[in-house]
């Protein structure tokens, strides 16, 4: 149920994005810093609030001998020189609030990469290519991170891989044309870039405080970049719109959930799942925007679905891969 809610966060991302890089006039380096920050924001609330949560329902212990205080073996154990006597409300917030260490700046660098890349390509490279690119680059970093980690794919998975990737280009193939250069690099960069950032996902206990700091990490190289490109800066409401949508709704609690579903996939499930991307924002340009429903549409998301389903769920499978 995670996954799937992941997959359908990342289609109205890409719904999102389409709509702000190729209807309006805000240009890249603004949208990319209003996402990153808006999401920063979103998720810096979400904490709050559960820290609010948590201050209210703990129960406060009425003697330093309680037995729901925390013990340190030692007062220079303890954070700050402090008394090495916690209550649990105190090593609770204490959680909630430490997203500054629960992060890194690697994975920050990679959110911002991905998220850089994309919206400059996005601007040159068709949609349908553009799609095929990413996901393309997606799935080569995450399937050959896993078989170097020991994953193995069965005759069925592999076949399921096929019939997936088949889907998608039959799917995507109305759009595709021979892409700028510059724009293919960008595009690959950012599927690699979300690949990284995936593959240290599955490692994370906490993703809703680790995403908070990989965004709060982000926003000073976004901020960077906005400077650099203020130049060529183009501001539109609608953009600005989409961008906040997407930064802190899609992108923000979409990452939560995203971090949330990757420890119970392997690699190269996690990297195949994310086929289902495209089919889901077709599925969404259709019900919300009154697109037709076409042969193609319906026999490209049989194979993208299908393939995934082969890969995912056959027998026996999951107990013959090695964990990453």
């Amino acid at each position: 149920m995670l996954t799937l809610l992941a997959m359908i966060a990342f289609a109205s991302n890409s719904l999102l994005c389409r709509a702000a890089l190729k209807q309006t006039n805000v240009d890249p380096a603004t949208f990319t810093f209003v996402r990153i920050f808006s999401g920063a924001v979103a998720l810096w609330i979400v904490i709050k609030l559960r820290r609010r949560m948590i201050a209210e329902t703990t129960p406060t212990p009425l003697a330093d001998n309680s037995e729901t205080r925390v013990k340190f073996l030692s007062s220079a154990s303890s954070p700050k020189g402090r008394d090495p006597s916690f209550s649990l409300r105190e090593k609770a917030r204490m959680r909630v609030l430490a997203w500054e260490h629960a992060s890194n700046w690697i994975s920050a660098l990679a959110l911002f990469l991905y998220a850089a890349a994309f919206s400059f390509a996005y601007v040159d490279v068709a949609a349908g290519t553009g799609a095929l690119l990413l996901f393309g680059a997606v799935q080569a970093t995450m399937i050959l991170w896993g078989l170097h980690k020991g994953e193995h794919l069965h005759a069925i998975q592999i076949v399921g891989l096929v019939v997936a990737v088949i889907g998608l280009v039959v799917l995507l193939f109305p759009g595709l044309s021979a892409p700028p250069l510059f724009g293919s690099i960008l595009m690959l960069g950012a599927g690699v870039a979300w690949g990284i950032y995936s593959l240290r996902g599955k490692r994370e206990k906490n993703p809703a405080i680790v995403t908070t700091g990989n965004f709060a990490r982000a926003v000073p190289f976004a901020a960077a970049l906005s400077i650099m490109f203020l130049p060529r800066l183009h501001l539109d409401l609608a953009g600005v719109t989409y961008a906040i949508i997407s930064g802190a709704i899609t992108s923000g609690l979409g990452y939560v959930i995203w971090y949330s579903a990757l420890g119970g996939l392997k690699a190269v499930s996690a990297a195949v799942v994310q086929l289902s991307v495209p089919v889901l924002a077709a599925t969404g340009g259709i019900l919300l925007l009154g697109e037709p429903i076409t042969l193609r549409y319906a026999l490209a998301s049989v194979a993208v679905l299908g393939g995934i389903a082969f890969v995912v769920f056959t027998p026996h499978a999951q107990d013959q891969i090695s964990k990453v």
